[in-house]
């Protein structure tokens, strides 16, 4: 018998935000840091986001693994100690449906926040036979990755047959005092296995499920591209993720700009997003009308081509740059990227999935003297920590290029909090996730590059140049890098990480 259970969205943090979520983010809630209290919407009548397209959530097929006490009792258990009826290891006193009972509440406690259909035996598979049914289901249902917990010693010969009949993701569970000697040599190296061999550690399971919720979700996800270089709307498809990409000319933006006039909600938007702002410096009325208009055409843009991202190449745009929006939008996750950079806004979408914040594009620099790294640019967000966390604070100061002056947000990272330094490389099938922690936000000048500027000192880093992966890399606060090893493992690419 399967227990089957369909994990959506809960109280605990979500990084799925889809598209239904997006309705209620980007509509009612858009602004989210800086939507004054009281207002129940952003732009009623500005956008008229349709139902998303409809997303399939990600299927794990589970089973545990040991035989019942009875059976091995009776001399009946297939291994070599049946003639003994002896307990291997764990022993006799492990009580296995007692600890499967509580791993089943962990799990569907840790999958609660994440978009997971989990189908799991109820009953423990002992016998070759049970092995071989087991592996046959798989092959006719085809899940998206499978949950194997294996609580009895020589049941580990048992599942190679699992591991080398499916080719896609395994979270292979093996409680410590449930193996004798070293562990597995197999479950060890096999590729797409994240094999967890730990004492209760429900972080590292959800590790594993959150990779398999997030590359499911980009799979489905579609990203809007904005392109001067482009005469027409065309499609394709990221090779690794299968997402889709549609791709419009830069007219599209600029008419819908020009098209989207000054609304009563627009013009509190502008109110809030100056009045919570530590210091307004050099910038005109119209840089705060310009940007909400802004960011009312990039809702509708998005709406209107039922895109879960948006890239736009901005910095020509003059007085239309988008820099509010994308902050706006990256803080409750939904992915926007400067300058029509796939590797960025790809890693945007990923990052929002895997870890339920929302990045900051950056460009890189580095500070050779003390071995630290600089990251600076235009569009951060305030929401460092997620939609439902606090804000950080933040000033308002011009776009630092080129005129006219328009807004962006000069966010003020917190001093002395982990940071992970992310990107994906589209093509290569490689990833990039770096830890560290927040130094400083320094002011402009002594430094210089654009609005919002974090110091970091990357962790465990001879040479901090040596973490260079291009342009537009992501920052996010807090340390996400064994979950990006965990997940570039389970889906096969290559990894440069200091987790």
């Amino acid at each position: 018998m399967v227990d089957t259970v369909h994990n959506e969205r809960t109280k605990r943090m979500n990084p799925s935000l889809d598209r239904r979520s997006f309705l209620k983010v980007a509509t009612a809630l858009s602004a989210l840091a800086l939507w004054p209290a009281g207002c129940a919407s952003l732009m009623p009548g500005t956008t008229s986001l349709s139902a998303p397209r409809a997303k399939k959530p990600a299927r794990v097929r589970g089973a545990f693994f040991y035989p019942p006490a009875e059976v091995v009792l009776r001399g009946e258990f297939e291994d070599g100690w049946a003639e003994y009826k002896w307990s291997t290891w764990p022993g006799n006193q492990f009580k296995p449906e007692e600890q499967q009972a509580k791993f089943m509440d962990h799990i569907n406690g840790m999958a609660g926040g994440l978009d997971l259909t989990l189908s799991i035996d109820k009953a423990p598979i002992y016998t070759n036979a049970g092995i071989q049914a087991f592996i046959r289901e798989v092959e006719a249902t085809k899940p998206d990755a499978l949950l194997l917990i294996n609580f009895w010693n020589t049941m580990s010969a048992k599942l190679g047959p699992i591991l080398d009949a499916f080719d896609g993701p395994i979270i292979l569970y093996h409680p410590v005092g449930a193996n004798h000697q070293l562990p597995p040599a197999k479950f060890q190296t096999a590729p797409r296995v994240q094999y967890i061999h730990s004492i209760e550690n429900w972080d590292a399971m959800e590790r594993g499920l959150r990779s398999v919720h997030a590359q499911t979700r980009m799979a489905q996800s579609r990203l809007l591209r904005v392109s001067g270089q482009v005469n027409s709307e065309s499609d394709a498809v990221e090779p690794f993720f299968g997402a889709a990409i549609h791709s419009v000319p830069a007219d599209h933006f600029n008419n819908l700009f020009d098209e989207t006039g000054l609304t009563p909600d627009l013009e509190r938007l502008a109110r809030s997003v100056r009045r919570r702002a530590r210091r307004v410096s050099d910038l005109s009325d119209q840089a705060f009308l310009d940007a909400v208009r802004s960011h009312g055409a990039v809702l509708k843009l998005m709406e209107h081509h039922q895109a879960d991202a948006i890239t736009i190449e901005c910095l020509l745009l003059k007085h239309r740059k988008p820099c509010l929006s994308f902050a706006l939008n990256n803080g409750a996750l939904v992915p926007c990227g400067c300058e029509n950079d796939l590797n960025a806004t790809l890693s945007l979408m990923l990052g929002a999935n895997l870890f339920g914040r929302g990045g900051f594009q950056h460009n890189p620099d580095f500070d050779t003297e003390n071995n630290l790294y600089y990251a600076s640019h235009c569009t951060c967000a305030t929401k460092l920590h997620g939609p439902q966390g606090k804000d950080a604070p933040y000033m308002l100061r011009p776009f630092f290029h080129m005129p006219p002056k328009t807004l962006a947000l000069d966010t003020q990272w917190p001093a002395g909090e982990p940071v992970t330094q992310f990107k994906y490389l589209s093509g290569e099938k490689r990833l990039n996730a770096w830890s560290g922690v927040v130094l400083d936000s320094p002011t402009c000048p002594p430094v210089g590059g654009c609005a919002t500027r974090v110091l970091v000192r990357i962790d465990k880093v001879d040479d901090v140049r040596a973490i260079y992966s291009g342009p537009h890399p992501i920052l996010y606060c807090g340390n996400f890098a064994r979950q990006a090893k965990v997940y570039a493992h389970l889906y096969g690419l290559d990894i440069r990480t200091n987790a």
